[in-house]
């Protein structure tokens, strides 16, 4: 039996930043993918992880990621890359939320940074503090040192929801993130087109979710 939902934020309840990531490597001209490259070399030690830990700041985050860029042959802008992960809430997205979070222990995982905040559009700041508001809890790995794919971020989110994995199902809009849930007992799902995903889920709860 299911008895808690575990949700990633970014890219599932919001819109997918790597959309942001394409536009800006057609405005400057660099090949397309490359920041999901970068991002996908040398994963647990790279300048995207150790923002994520909280172990660089901005700044240092903005270096480092120029660097890697570098490595590969090209140059961009690291200090630009932050502002690019925003997105906006998806409103089947946020309905499903609230009512997962009337019936079952419903929680958010996710992947972020110390300092990212929520921009300065007002309106993105109400819409994502009123989904945050229905999460019975938030594991944020800037907080708690840990990030998604260690296991031991999963447990924590096991131990914090008082359930099994095998009573868990996961959303997530990256396989690699998905891969240790399954690999735990979790159900899993990978968000790619979100009705697609609200549908899986349904399946999985047993109730509808729009």
């Amino acid at each position: 039996m299911i008895k808690a939902v575990l949700w990633d934020f970014g890219g599932v309840v919001t819109s997918s930043p790597f959309e942001a990531f394409n536009a800006y490597e057609a405005e400057a001209g660099l090949p397309k993918d490359l920041i999901r490259t970068i991002n996908a070399t040398n994963p647990d030690t790279n300048a995207w992880a150790q923002l994520e830990r909280s172990t660089v700041d901005l700044d240092t985050f903005a270096r480092l990621f120029e660097q890697e860029a570098a490595a590969l042959g090209h140059t961009l802008d690291g200090s630009r890359i932050i502002g690019l992960l925003h997105g906006r809430v998806r409103p089947q997205m946020a309905e499903a939320v609230r009512r997962v979070a009337e019936r079952l222990r419903c929680v958010c995982l996710t992947n972020n940074f110390a300092g990212g905040g929520l921009m300065a559009d007002q309106g993105r700041v109400s819409e994502v503090r009123a989904v945050q508001a229905h999460f019975h809890a938030i594991i944020e790995s800037s907080k708690v040192g840990l990030r998604k794919p260690d296991r031991r971020i999963y447990e924590l989110a096991c131990e914090t929801m008082e359930v099994e994995p095998v009573e868990v199902v996961f959303l997530d809009d990256l396989g690699v993130n998905l891969k240790p849930a399954a690999q735990m007992g979790m159900t899993t799902i990978k968000v790619v087109d979100p009705d697609d995903a609200l549908d899986r889920l349904e399946a999985v709860v047993g109730f509808a979710l729009r």
